[in-house]
């Protein structure tokens, strides 16, 4: 929430400045701090152009804590009472952007991601906010009163039950001070203590923003727990030798993915054949699924159902009887013309063995069901994932269990964490970027001290995640 900037006070240092790094910025201006932000690219923000397809999907009205996986996924819902949806609106209405609904997913209107990084430079202008651009820091030096930490760490607001629960931290601690080295081609800034710092540079996805891991190893070298990454929201590679025959198709269809043989996930949207394996939302929905999996070396599979709207039995064999008998004195290549793309359809007559020069009453017994069979089971076998470099986020990251409720670490009193530092990703359609806003506003406001803002204390339930058509996963 936008509002009167109090008194200039406790000294905030933000490290990287994409979504959470700027929202976590300007909250802490408008709680009385007084804020550097340090990123390493010569402006900030450039990863929130690319989001939405430049139009940055930047919420969602469905906000539900199953639309997000990872060690941070059943304490969303404390964040989002705090700083949620609604609050997300105003915000950036106050800032003066007008808003685009779209079933549910929220948009600036001019549909130009450009609008939201612009807003927030905008206001982050307007605070005063000391931006050092180019400027990469390389490591964290504590410089914490011993004395007043061991006190603060055997209080039971700092401490952590052995039942797994959390201790309300009332402020951010006064006896934290971090020194900052930092590595910058200019040599333009010197090293620097500040009373809080909030580390928001990323995860590793999309490294050419900036996102490298770099903050994720100084986490672990200030002794957090790191939750090992992977690419999420990417395309999955596959094994399969005919891909390059299908590149470039789009299509409509239910995807289901096997992971020891066992399906996990069902997806239904418009799926992308590339020239070395599946693409699209859908496949974006549960890739990190299967490159968890993969980097435990199970076997991944995904069926695939080109003919969704088909899915009952008996509305599949009315189908395939009526063709048959309607189309028998033509080729094979006629008879799938109009079922699929012509190239995919093409490709399963050769994977059922089938010349398309054959005419339809040629065709009988085990090659018909093959054919019928491919149509509605379509299976690959899934080798890979893109690499980060293609992934529009990174699963993995600080572990939950190493921060508190306001995202302060549990070792180190005064640093925080946002975004996708944490162990926390969530599916398309908005939910990446409603998490940065909502907890780089938490570890903004109390990182520069206001203690009003500690979201309530949430439990971590065991959540069944479902994907947006309301499948089980």
């Amino acid at each position: 929430m936008t509002g009167k900037v109090r008194d200039m006070g406790r000294k905030v240092a933000v490290v990287g400045g994409g979504a959470a790094g700027m929202m976590a910025a300007v909250q802490a201006a408008y709680a009385g701090a007084r804020v550097t932000v340090y990123e390493r690219n010569d402006r900030v923000g450039k990863k929130i152009l690319s989001t939405g397809n430049g139009k940055c999907n930047f919420s969602n009205e469905d906000m539900r804590a199953t639309c997000y996986y990872g060690s941070g996924a059943g304490y969303v819902d404390g964040f989002y009472k705090q700083f949620g949806v609604a609050e997300t609106k105003t915000f950036f209405r106050e800032l003066g952007m007008r808003i685009k609904d779209r079933n549910g997913y929220l948009y600036p209107a001019s549909e130009q991601a450009a609008t939201v990084l612009d807003v927030l430079r905008y206001e982050m202008e307007r605070l005063g906010i000391e931006i050092c651009a180019g400027c990469r820091v390389t490591g964290i030096d504590s410089t914490e009163n011993p004395a007043k930490k061991r006190e603060a760490d055997a209080s039971p607001a700092r401490k952590k039950e052995a039942d797994g629960s959390e201790g309300t931290v009332a402020g951010a601690t006064d006896n934290a001070g971090y020194r900052l080295m930092l590595e910058t081609e200019t040599a333009a800034y010197k090293k620097r203590t500040y009373d809080a710092v909030i580390l928001a540079c990323g995860g590793r996805a999309a490294p050419k923003t900036g996102s490298d891991g770099t903050g994720l190893a100084m986490a672990k070298r200030l002794g957090h727990r790191i939750v090992p990454t992977v690419p999420a929201l990417t395309a999955l590679r596959c094994g399969e030798t005919f891909w390059k025959q299908v590149a470039g198709v789009r299509c409509e269809a239910r995807l289901m993915l096997y992971i020891d043989g066992n399906a996990v996930s069902s997806v239904q949207g418009e799926l992308q054949l590339t020239d070395y394996g599946i693409s699209g939302i859908p496949v974006f929905q549960f890739s990190r699924i299967a490159a968890y999996a993969l980097q435990e070396g199970r076997p991944v599979t995904v069926k695939i159902d080109l003919m969704p709207d088909h899915g009952a039995a008996d509305i599949q064999e009315a189908f395939w009887v009526r063709r048959w008998e309607r189309q028998k004195r033509q080729s094979m290549e006629q008879f799938v013309t109009g079922t699929v793309n012509k190239k995919v359809g093409l490709l399963l007559l050769k994977l059922a063995g089938i010349r398309e020069t054959e005419t339809v009453c040629e065709i009988e017994g085990a090659r018909r069901r093959k054919l019928e069979q491919l149509f509605h089971v379509f299976e690959v076998t899934v080798k890979g994932t893109n690499s980060f470099e293609q992934a529009q986020v990174c699963a993995g990251g600080v572990d939950f269990a190493e921060v508190t409720d306001r995202l302060e670490s549990v070792r180190r009193p005064g640093l925080f964490f946002a975004g996708e530092m944490l162990d926390i990703d969530g599916i398309c359609g908005g939910y990446n970027l409603q998490w940065a806003w909502s907890s780089g506003a938490v570890a903004g406001r109390a990182a520069a001290g206001k203690a009003e803002f500690c979201p309530k204390k949430s439990r971590r339930p065991d959540v069944a995640h479902k994907m947006p058509d309301g499948k089980d996963m």
